[in-house]
Order: C-alpha cells, then sequence, then structure tokens
C-alpha cells in the first residue's frame, strides 16, 4: 500500500526532483515487502489471510491520508516510515539467525532513507 500511495505522490508532484524521490520511496517500499516475504515461503497465503482478517484495511489506510493536505500526508507518511523502522529493529533483535536479523536491519534501513526525504521535502516547506 505505501508503494502505491508514494506512486500517487510522484503523479502529483510538478517537480522531477521530487517525483524521482518518491518514486525510489516506492521502490524501497517494494524492497521491504521482497525481503521480508523471502524470510517467509507462505508469505502469501500469510497477506491473504491478514486482508481477508481485516477487509477494511486498505480503505482505513486510504482514508487516514485522502482528505489532507500532500505535506500533511508526508509528515503522516514520515512518522510511519520511522515507526517501521522501529519495529524492523525490535524484530531483528529476537530473529533466530544473523542472516534474518541483518535483512530485518536492512528494512529499517530502508524505512528511514524514505523517512529522511519526507522530512527533506518537508523542510524545504518551511
Amino acid at each position: 500500500m505505501a508503494a502505491e500511495r508514494y506512486r500517487g505522490w510522484a503523479e502529483q508532484v510538478a517537480d522531477r526532483d521530487q517525483r524521482s524521490g518518491l518514486v525510489a520511496c516506492a521502490s524501497r517500499e517494494e524492497e521491504i515487502a521482497r525481503r521480508v516475504a523471502a524470510l517467509y515461503p507462505d508469505a502469501a497465503s500469510v497477506q491473504r489471510e491478514m486482508l481477508s482478517a481485516n477487509p477494511d484495511l486498505e480503505e482505513i489506510n486510504r482514508s487516514l491520508f485522502a482528505t489532507r493536505p500532500l505535506h500533511e500526508q508526508f509528515a503522516i507518511q514520515a512518522v510511519g516510515e520511522r515507526l517501521g523502522a522501529a519495529t524492523w529493529r525490535s524484530f531483528a533483535q529476537e530473529a533466530e539467525s544473523d542472516e534474518v536479523r541483518q535483512t530485518l536491519l536492512g528494512c529499517a534501513h530502508l524505512e528511514e532513507e524514505s523517512a529522511a526525504y519526507l522530512e527533506s521535502l518537508l523542510r524545504g516547506r518551511a
């Protein structure tokens, strides 16, 4: 969902550098998903189960951002990226192997890159 959101934002901004930065954030989200899915052989079925158990998840996610100006959406997403990074680091502490730990820490780093990018856009508003 986050990758889709980033790509939607990229279509809304006129500045080529901002568009490129937002597409890079989308790519990082897809890379995180790829890395985590690779850790779990049945990742697709787990995702389907989660969506089935929470059928309103996508709508709640969309509505969180829908009525807000773009800069507020960026601020919300930046906080989410920081929270995501903290979550991956927490999971890494409990990882069953160094390989899994490093994968999760790599995901945290990717989340932080996107947060930093969004925060740089917000600083540009000040």
